[in-house]
């Protein structure tokens, strides 16, 4: 047994102890687990590991995280605090991932809601496009097109072709006329009835 009042002997590694470091138990003489804090989380490690062997599953091992920092289990990166939503759920009032990898599981969970895209498909689009915006052919594809009427998925355009396309309410002629115009070929509408506009031949 120990030999001062506010110490105890774990059954398991045999040290003597303060009382700080064994948990709580009710059904105990004196409130404290029989096996101190230590041992109790080496043998939950142990049966953690077996579980998940005996299961097939990958083993998740221990990482030293310093104060302040997060292990994100994502990306595998250890970031600082700074880098992670709040979650009040949460044991450390953190969330599970670190901010970069919410927002692009938030990307992934868009293109699959919006257009019933996987990145992979995306990416795939891209690839067959040259790696450039269909539009204007040189600037950096990022924004999945689709026609609002059928939901078909168009191409990926960078954002000011998208933006334009947005702009001419995806009406053919219009942009057919924008593109008349740009080559210096204006027409003047002739008024014929109350909105009612009569192109030139």
């Amino acid at each position: 047994m120990a030999e001062e009042p506010d110490a105890k002997e774990c059954r398991k590694c045999r040290r003597d102890l303060p009382t700080a470091a064994f948990a709580r138990d009710r059904n105990r003489r004196d409130g404290l687990q029989v096996h101190c804090r230590e041992c109790v989380a080496e043998y939950s490690a142990a049966h953690y590991r077996r579980r998940r062997e005996a299961l097939g599953k990958p083993v998740r091992e221990r990482v030293d995280v310093p104060a302040g920092h997060k292990l994100c289990r994502m990306c595998g990166e250890i970031k600082p605090h700074s880098e992670w939503h709040r979650n009040a759920t949460a044991s450390d009032g953190l969330s599970t991932r670190c901010k970069a990898c919410r927002a692009a599981l938030g990307r992934e969970d868009h293109l699959r809601r919006s257009y019933g895209l996987t990145k992979a498909e995306r990416d795939a689009l891209i690839a067959s496009q040259g790696g450039v915006c269909c539009i204007c052919l040189a600037a950096v594809p990022a924004h999945v097109d689709h026609c609002h009427e059928t939901g078909r998925v168009r191409g990926v355009l960078c954002f000011s072709c998208n933006a334009a396309l947005g702009q001419f309410k995806d009406q053919p002629e219009a942009i057919r006329r924008a593109a008349a115009y740009v080559e210096g070929n204006a027409w003047k509408p002739t008024l014929v009835a109350p909105g009612v506009y009569q192109l030139p031949s």
